[in-house]
């Protein structure tokens, strides 16, 4: 079979790979990538899915970025001033910053924008809460005055959700969708491309304006832009997309299944390496609305029955160098990480005595719904173990598969099961955003402005207002020992260990920057 034969009927209709193949200098200022999900929503405050965050750092820009060290360098920001003893920051936007429907970036953009993302994210929220007003001063200087000194105010803005958005958008709630895509960042949206479920196209945006100094590292630095249009052709396959990689139908794979690796190795005209080092910390998510995860001791009992080298050798296969094990709250080897009682992670497990104790505790045999992205392997894979592990300490599951962008959409419904709502979804948490407790939305415990699940632990969240104040790094460590025994004891999720995911792209890709996907910098040579 001739390999363009294979990929029309490979890909099941994905008309990006069965299109005509890019040649000559076109080829040349294009990049096609496979991402690791569909595009279903534009807007990185409502939902804090990878994709939609990846979509942002091309189409959107942040105040200040983060460099390898993750620490936030000026970025929209061209400066800022401290004064009244760390009370009061001005930040002054850039010259020549615009947005793609061709109004200026304005203060008054930003304070909008901040204000919206702080209703939804914990760095955002723990900065609007030491902040006492929040204004456009000017139409470049944006002021906070602050109740107290915030050190991390820079840190906080260079979240990639607090992505810069004309003030008309971000007067939306923060609880309903921003389903237009205008940023100032480097690359533009186009719309009329866009083929839900297959492809997402984004061309350089012409008017941007790089930062003139500073090092590419990271969010960080200029963002120079060396092609002309990046194609994002989603292939749920796995295997349909190594073939279309090893075969140069396409020229980067974001996350390429781990069983795929060591045939793609062979393929000496690709690179695999893993660019984003915090990992990926599997994540059984409960709703904390509806029992039977309403109670604690249940959540608590579900806990210990997971093997974390269980769960992440079905997720590793060949290649058991990318786990780690003896997860807790934060990404193992980072300052917050600690050993506090991740013995219960450990295998191997005695699942008849946890069915017994899961009875005891006041299990009732209730439905459980739980909900499965198909699409993304390694979600799948996680999904497939500690479902059964469910089933073998005697939940009643109703397994519900489906693609991720319908897993996105049902998270957030807070109906009981029988109209709609769920239980259990799996996911993974970005090691980035698990560092520390300030960007850390898993572990928020404030109800239902909590995330999705919406659990409720006041405990936890004195602790987390208390780490904000710690003193110096041995505080915040000794206040991050204390949070993970609490969580032990009333957890939110259950931690079902952490990989590095590998990405592949052909060498002729250069300067692919460490961390998550950009394509700025990139050059084809």
């Amino acid at each position: 079979m001739k390999r363009r034969t294979f990929l029309k009927s490979a890909v099941a209709g994905a008309t990006a790979l069965a299109a005509p193949r890019i040649v000559g200098a076109e080829a040349a200022k294009t990049i096609n990538f496979v991402p690791h999900a569909d595009l279903a929503s534009l807007d990185p405050v409502w939902t804090t899915a990878d994709i939609t965050r990846n979509y942002a750092l091309a189409v959107l820009d942040t105040l200040y970025g983060y460099d390898a060290a993750f620490n936030a360098q000026p970025q929209m920001v061209e400066r800022h001033s401290v004064d009244d003893d760390g009370k009061r920051w001005d930040l002054t936007l850039r010259e020549g910053l615009k947005f793609h429907d061709g109004n200026p970036v304005l203060a008054r953009d930003c304070v909008a924008t901040i204000k919206r993302w702080a209703e939804r994210y914990p760095m955002g929220g723990a900065l609007m809460v030491h902040t006492d007003e929040l204004s456009a001063v000017s139409d470049k200087v944006i002021r906070f005055r602050l109740k107290k000194p915030f050190a991390l105010l820079p840190d906080a803005l260079a979240e990639p959700y607090c992505s810069i958005m004309p003030e008309r958008l971000a007067e939306t709630t923060a609880f309903e969708q921003v389903k237009e895509a205008v940023g100032s960042g480097p690359f533009r949206f186009v719309a009329a491309e866009r083929v839900p479920g297959q492809r997402v196209v984004f061309e350089k945006n012409s008017d941007y304006a790089p930062r003139g100094n500073g090092k590419p590292s990271f969010t960080a630095g200029p963002k120079i832009v060396h092609v002309d249009r990046v194609v994002w052709n989603f292939v749920p396959d796995p295997g349909t997309a190594s073939v279309a990689l090893d075969q140069g139908e396409v020229d980067w794979w974001e996350n390429p299944t781990i069983d795929l690796i060591p045939q793609l190795k062979r393929n000496k005209n690709l690179v695999i390496t893993v660019k984003d080092r915090t990992g990926e910390i599997g994540c059984l998510r409960f709703n904390h609305l509806f029992p039977p995860f309403d109670n604690a001791a249940v959540r608590r009992v579900v806990l210990s029955a997971f093997d974390q080298k269980e769960v992440m050798t079905a997720v590793s296969g060949a290649e058991p160098s990318l786990i780690k094990t003896d997860v807790g709250l934060f990404v193992p080897g980072t300052p917050m990480a600690s050993d506090v009682g991740v013995e219960i992670t450990r295998g191997p497990k005695d699942l008849n005595k946890i069915k017994e104790d899961l009875a005891s505790v006041g299990y009732k045999g209730e439905r459980v719904v739980v909900l499965v992205a198909s699409t993304i392997p390694t979600i799948y894979a996680e999904a497939q173990v500690a479902t059964d592990v469910l089933q073998r300490i005697g939940m009643n599951i109703d397994l519900q598969t489906m693609e991720w962008g319908s897993v996105v959409a049902r998270r957030a419904s807070r109906e009981p099961v029988d109209k709609g709502g769920w239980n259990i979804f799996y996911t993974y948490l970005g090691g980035m955003g698990n560092i520390s407790p300030g960007p850390d939305i898993a572990i928020r415990a404030s109800g239902t402005d909590a995330w999705f699940g919406w659990p409720t632990d006041p405990k936890m969240e004195a602790l987390r207002e208390a780490w904000f104040d710690a003193a110096d790094a041995a505080a915040q460590q000794k206040i991050c020992r204390e949070m993970q025994q609490e969580f032990w004891q009333n957890p939110s999720y259950v931690p079902l260990g952490m990989y590095d995911q590998p990405a592949a792209f052909h060498a002729y890709l250069q300067d692919v920057r460490d961390g998550w996907p950009q394509f700025y910098g990139v050059r084809r040579v």
